[in-house]
């Protein structure tokens, strides 16, 4: 079964983006997994359980976390959906972020 992890950077500041809430979703909006990245930036393990193929969506709580270091931002969330093939495979999504901008891609 696949794993699945995230990094989040703060591209306006060049460091990891400590402290932003993520929560992951099936299709159906069944939360399956939630966290806050750590001082890195990352959560290693979004779900203690394996994922089965499918499409998910990781929502990162960015207007929260800028407005904690009182950034003026435009997205209230940043939301991420991707499929998992079958086969087994670990995943890394990855969340470049500033206050007016996002991006993201299929990391390893």
């Amino acid at each position: 079964m696949n794993t699945l992890s995230t990094h989040v950077l703060d591209a306006t500041a060049g460091a990891p983006a400590a402290g932003l809430e993520v929560t992951l979703t099936d299709s159906d909006g069944a939360v399956l997994g939630a966290g806050v990245t750590d001082d890195d930036g990352r959560i290693t393990s979004v779900t203690e359980s394996p994922l089965a193929s499918g499409t998910y969506t990781l929502t990162f709580a960015t207007g929260d976390w800028f407005a904690a270091g009182s950034v003026e931002n435009f997205y209230p969330e940043v939301t991420i959906t991707f499929r998992i093939p079958d086969g087994q495979s670990h995943f890394h999504v990855p969340l470049l972020l500033s206050p007016f901008s996002y991006s993201t891609y299929r990391g390893s």
